[in-house]
């Protein structure tokens, strides 16, 4: 069974750094995966784009967060990863990871999610 596992959320000041991580377990299972993903939703708000990195690298950025997080992955490892910098209160979200499309050996599945992490930014 598939699974998108978030690890890297937690709490950090306004001006500080963390680094997100989102692996697809199972990972003997799949074959390819192509855009994979952050999403971010703050409470009474609707879920909104970070970042998206296609197979061959190409990203895509909310206006938010430009200039200021870095999406990248390692397609061996099927993990994404989000560098956050210069995080300010307004970040502060459950943060998830989400992939579009995952081949596996068996099934193709479609935009999936994974649980979430929470990151909080304190003024």
């Amino acid at each position: 069974q598939v699974q998108l596992v978030e690890s890297g959320g937690g709490l950090v000041q306004a001006g500080g750094s963390l680094r997100l991580s989102c692996t697809a377990s199972g990972s003997r299972f799949i074959l390819s995966i192509n855009a994979m993903g952050w999403y971010r939703q703050a409470p009474g708000k609707q879920r909104e784009l970070v970042a998206i990195i296609s197979s061959d690298g190409s990203t895509k950025y909310g206006d938010s967060v430009k200039a200021r997080f870095i999406i990248s992955r390692d397609n061996a490892k099927n993990t994404v990863y989000l560098q956050m910098n210069s995080l300010k209160p307004e970040d502060t979200a459950v943060y998830y990871c989400n992939a579009d499309r995952i081949q596996t050996m068996t099934i193709e599945i479609y935009d999936y999610w994974g649980q979430g992490t929470q990151v909080t930014v304190s003024s």
